[in-house]
């Protein structure tokens, strides 16, 4: 009866360590009553139970308790009973949770002597071992070495080589198993998207989209979403959209996942609209979704989107309203200054429990944008007051605020204290503010001067906003001179030809007009068209040069051409003082 009851106990401790879900300190307690009980009973009735210490140690390692699991598993070798193809699993699973390569090829060996190499339960947990571990040369000998080999085994097999990005080696097992007849999970197959869509292997990925077709994949949600995403990251938007249009049933990953193709490829105005789209479907977006949501409000200053997607946050308790998340209440309050609301960027800043340096940079970044230079300087010694460190990041938000405010000495004296005082060494982006804050101000030989000194090779953004300074101020033989280092140093960027030829325009030198254009003709650079947009309660409207893509583009017209009559009527004459007379021109108006 003694004896029976030992077992009774030992059984009922193996069929409840599930239950009891194992939690850290919880198995010194477990270890002592094991303890007690070894004691107790001969190693002889504790080998008829062997599955026991199975259970125990698999609910160890289902736990997170790997390293008690070992130990769990010494004990039961010192009590002479013998590891089977149960335990092995659990042993090599354990292993690779600690990131242990000697043990778990140690016991590999002490495997041998117990277990069948070809038992495929136990080669198929060493291998994913391996592979967890990225060894995937070993994990390739097992795997050639079995004769029989399962779907799960392949599939292991496939997405270790996927998940390690050797691209090369999954699509050739992948198409090996093929031939062998076996059909690829669904989850081995997104796996293997996922990595193409790192690597973006378009063509690969259309020859996995072609077997999707093939195989009635096509329908499966998971699948779908990997090749949304496969082909997002392979800048096939379109062809992106067609899956996510024709699916018949979508997840939150599905409408994250299209989201984010359109917000990366700069469709700003689209990402909204399938944020819309999404909330009208009843499905609730998530960190995820607003994480994408945020800069698409700050690219086209929508406001009113912005303003609704912070209150859902709030309401439902997202990531960004927490105390202490820094990373999500900055991007809130860049929304805010990108979309033109400083109070309400202030306000998120005042409320926040802790900051950073990035927080203080959004700020005073705002405030330079829009022209509030002093209030930068002010919120950079509030900055310094509370112990903060600037960075490279503040002094081009300080510099560009004092460039906007007209703050030239305040400007000047930044940029050569930045060093001395602060330990940041003046970069590129701090020359070239610098250089347009002195062109803004009319001192284009002061601007001159410092793009000439810079410590670098000379950078386009430099010598641009020396040019931009020069339009402005009409000198011609300086405009030349920026004109001319542009074209050598970036000689594909259509802004330096188009600030050139507005400047010869502006001073009737159309001959020289015609001259920049036939250059942007050999270059083959073209202009980028112009957009805008305005938000309404129905969403974001983006408006190209002569568009008529949107639905009511014929009412616009009406109203536009109505809007210049009555400018007409009032007096009004178009500045046509650019236009070349010797060049076919759209209307000027």
């Amino acid at each position: 009866m003694k004896n029976r009851g030992g077992l009774f106990v030992l059984r009922i401790i193996a069929s409840t360590v599930e239950e009891l879900k194992l939690q850290t300190g919880a198995s010194n307690q477990f270890f002592m009553y094991f303890g007690n009980f070894k004691i107790q009973y001969p190693s002889q009735s504790r080998a008829s139970v062997f599955s026991s210490w199975n259970s125990i140690i698999s609910g160890l390692v289902t736990n997170g308790l790997a390293k008690d699991a070992i130990q769990l598993f010494l004990e039961m070798r010192e009590e002479s009973i013998s590891p089977d193809e149960f335990t092995y699993p659990c042993v090599f699973r354990a292993c690779s949770d600690l990131s242990d390569l000697n043990e778990g090829k140690h016991y590999h060996a002490d495997s041998i002597k117990f277990v069948s190499e070809s038992n495929l339960f136990v080669a198929s947990s060493l291998i994913n071992f391996y592979l967890k571990l990225n060894i995937t040369d070993a994990a390739r000998v097992l795997f050639d070495e079995l004769i029989e080999r399962d779907v799960v085994l392949w599939n292991s097999m496939i997405n270790g080589y996927a998940q390690l990005g050797e691209v090369d080696k999954a699509l050739k097992l992948f198409q090996e198993m093929l031939l062998e007849g076996l059909s690829p999970s669904k989850f081995t197959v997104s796996g293997v998207l996922s990595v193409l869509a790192t690597t973006k292997e378009l063509l690969s990925g259309q020859k996995i989209h072609g077997f999707i077709e093939k195989s009635g994949y096509s329908s499966d949600v998971v699948v779908s979403n990997a090749l949304i995403d496969m082909y997002g990251k392979c800048n096939m938007v379109d062809d992106a959209t067609k899956i996510f249009e024709t699916m018949d049933e979508r997840d939150i990953f599905s409408w994250n996942s299209i989201i984010s193709v359109h917000e990366q490829s700069g469709n700003h105005d689209g990402t909204l609209r399938l944020f819309d789209r999404m909330r009208c479907a009843g499905i609730q977006p998530d960190s995820f979704t607003i994480s994408a949501a945020l800069p698409a409000c700050s690219h086209l200053a929508a406001l009113m989107h912005g303003r609704e997607i912070h209150g859902y946050m709030i309401v439902n308790g997202l990531k960004g309203v927490r105390e202490g998340d820094l990373y999500s209440e900055n991007g809130i309050m860049d929304m805010y200054v990108k979309c033109g609301s400083l109070r309400d960027a202030r306000l998120v800043f005042d409320r926040m429990k802790e900051t950073d340096t990035a927080s203080w940079n959004i700020m005073i970044k705002g405030y330079g944008l829009h022209g509030y230079g002093k209030e930068a300087l002010e919120l950079f010694a509030s900055m310094c007051k509370a112990l903060v460190n600037p960075d490279e990041v503040t002094f081009v938000g300080l510099l560009s605020a004092c460039s906007h405010a007209g703050l030239v000495d305040e400007g000047k004296e930044l940029l050569y204290c930045m060093q001395r005082n602060y330990w940041v060494v003046p970069t590129v982006e701090h020359y070239a503010c610098g250089v347009d804050m002195l062109g803004r101000a009319g001192l284009l030989d002061d601007a001159y001067r410092l793009a000439i000194t810079i410590p670098t090779k000379p950078n386009p953004v430099v010598w641009r906003a020396l040019l931009a300074a020069c339009w402005m101020y009409s000198d011609s033989v300086l405009a030349v001179l920026a004109a001319k280092v542009l074209f050598k140093i970036d000689p594909e960027h259509c802004g330096s030809y188009v600030l050139l030829s507005n400047f010869y325009g502006a001073h009737g030198r159309h001959n020289d007009v015609i001259d920049i254009r036939r250059a942007m003709q050999r270059q083959k650079v073209r202009k980028t068209p112009g957009c805008s947009w305005i938000e309404l309660n129905t969403g974001v409207h983006a408006f190209a040069t002569g568009d008529h893509t949107h639905p009511e583009s014929d009412e616009i017209y009406a109203k536009l051409h109505a809007l210049i009559r009555q400018l007409h009527e009032y007096g009004y004459m178009p500045n046509t003082s650019q236009i070349c007379p010797y060049l076919e021109e759209d209307n000027p108006e």
